[in-house]
């Protein structure tokens, strides 16, 4: 059992060989390898800093020394802190790569779903910001595969109007090939849409008002086919109906092919069908609506169009609630760069460990355990369950 740990702790050692150390040669006394695999091993144990990962380490010292190399023993916090700090975002991220694409494999073994929704949003951490420094807080955005909870990438922008720059070089670092991608209005750009179609994926966009004539132009035409129930137009719909938590939610969509003459529509490549998602909710005998009009490179199934819609909320749901009930990720206080960017992606692959594994358990509670029991933890990290 030992040996088979051993062997799959050097699987995920592996991972991280072509990641070039930043440090002067006389500040190597502690491999990289092992800082940067005990930093994974403490965050998904429960560390939410550099002090708090040389604590959890140095209280699983016979753990530790028995796993990796440790020449001199266990690394102290400002090790952690030096290391995370140095280490370039995006060469980090790149060592996770073809580690999330077996992980990507396996979920879609298990899933059966070989066309997933990869919905792209960016999430604020409120208190990474340091006006000392001129430094605004980090909002990143990022990829999450709803179907299979997985964190696919990031990228780190100071400012949310700087989505739009994000989104195109997010796209270039995920294999987005026969996935539908979801991104909301602001992501709704002509060069963001070609790329997707470029990359052999296909968008859902929502459509707001930072597309002026397109927006008007499909909410008159739907304006236009509600007159005449939609039974003109060709259009297909889907209604589901759920109850809970005290409210009752009725969800329409309503899906049609783009008109030939819809204004702005020949800008966007491969547009083929708009889309209409009207959400009616009752709540305490009160009533409220919610209209959200869409483009999208789908072809007529207004199922996937409304599964594509609804998947997208994964984003926030699943993985931006977690990042802030779980890992607490939205009162840290962590505001050097490099160091809280390298901790942003940390937590969202750590979450992407936990979601894989099989037990029913909440996601705190598995972090919990992985801090409370080396066996569930190591699980965990070699997707190696029991």
């Amino acid at each position: 059992m030992a040996r088979e740990t051993r062997i799959g702790l050097d699987q995920v050692v592996c991972h991280f060989a072509e990641l070039e150390d930043p440090r002067s040669e006389i500040n190597r006394r502690h491999p990289l390898l092992s800082v940067v695999v005990i930093a994974l091993m403490g965050v998904l144990a429960g560390a939410g800093g550099p002090t708090a990962i040389a604590k959890w380490a140095l209280m699983n010292e016979e753990l530790l020394t028995g796993l990796l190399p440790l020449p001199h023993g266990i690394p102290r916090k400002d090790v952690f802190r030096r290391v995370l700090a140095t280490l370039q975002p995006n060469a980090f991220q790149a060592c996770y790569r073809n580690w999330l694409e077996a992980l990507r494999e396996k979920a879609a073994a298990v899933t059966g779903i070989d066309q997933p929704v990869l919905a792209i949003d960016g999430k604020t951490a409120r208190r990474s910001h340091d006006q000392s420094q001129g430094l605004g807080a980090l909002h990143s955005v990022s990829v999450w595969a709803s179907e299979y909870g997985l964190s696919l990438g990031q990228v780190a922008t100071e400012e949310k109007s700087n989505e739009i720059t994000a989104i195109p070089v997010l796209l270039r670092l995920v294999d987005i090939r026969g996935a539908i991608i979801t991104i909301d209005a602001m992501g709704c750009q002509t060069e963001i849409a070609a790329q997707i179609v470029d990359g052999q994926a296909d968008y859902v966009l929502a459509l707001k008002g930072n597309q002026e004539t397109l927006h008007d132009a499909v909410i008159e035409y739907v304006n236009e086919q509600m007159d005449s129930n939609f039974s003109n137009c060709g259009a297909r719909r889907h209604i589901t109906k759920e109850r809970g938590h005290g409210r009752e939610e009725i969800r329409y969509y309503i899906q049609m092919p783009v008109p030939e003459k819809l204004a702005g529509a020949g800008r966007w490549k491969g547009l083929l069908t708009i889309g209409v998602a009207m959400l009616t909710c009752v709540r305490n005998g009160k009533e409220t609506m919610d209209v959200r009009y869409f483009i999208s490179s789908l072809p007529m199934g207004v199922k996937r169009f409304a599964h594509a819609v609804r998947a997208h909320w994964g984003i926030e749901n699943t993985c931006h609630w977690s990042l802030d009930i779980t890992y607490r990720e939205d009162e840290s206080r962590i505001r050097e760069q490099h160091l809280r960017e390298n901790f942003a992606w940390l937590n969202r692959f750590t979450l992407s460990l936990l979601k894989q594994h099989p037990t029913k358990d909440s996601l705190i509670m598995k972090r919990r355990c992985c801090g409370w029991n080396s066996a569930f933890l190591l699980q965990v990290l070699t997707d190696k369950a029991s």
